[in-house]
């Protein structure tokens, strides 16, 4: 199993963040049934966060340790009771890989513009249309300016 490097870590971090917990261990611990469903979890998500029910740091040590040893897994960081793992799935590789062979996708062609506006019948436009236009613009006139001169703030005592 290849370590996992600095910059390949701190992706899935990032990738990770925006996750919830999909397996929580309870108060039994890790039995065999939490391990299947992160196992599932794994294979279905590829980077999983799992979350701890426990406030014991050593237990959720070992946990994450005996993790990555059965399931073939990486750690990628452990914040407080929260453990994220990672495990490539060789099926969505290949089919990465694959993609990535074909080449970019074909690009759509651009829609069409209707016939009927161009940009000449929009620039001559008549003079009565432009005085609506304008109308339209100024529903609300905005309030007149204050007359007088601008008020100072009071100065302090020095």
């Amino acid at each position: 199993m290849p370590v996992l490097t600095a910059a390949r870590r701190s992706e899935l971090r990032a990738l990770a963040h925006g996750l919830s917990p999909v397996v929580m261990i309870g108060d039994k611990g890790l039995t065999e049934s939490v391990v299947a469903e992160v196992d599932r979890a794994l294979k279905a998500h590829e980077l999983v966060k799992v979350k701890a029910a426990t406030g014991d740091r050593e237990a959720r040590a070992a946990w994450m340790a005996l993790l990555c040893e059965r399931l073939e897994a990486h750690s990628v960081q452990v914040i407080g009771k929260i453990l994220v793992l990672w495990r490539e799935n060789p099926e969505k590789s290949k089919a990465k890989a694959e993609a990535a062979k074909a080449g970019p996708a074909p690009r759509k062609a651009a829609p069409k513009k209707p016939a009927g506006a161009s940009s000449r019948q929009k620039k001559h436009r008549s003079a009565e249309e432009l005085i609506r236009i304008e109308r339209q613009r100024s529903r609300t006139p905005s309030p007149p300016p204050e007359s007088g001169p601008r008020r100072r703030r009071p100065r302090t005592s020095r």
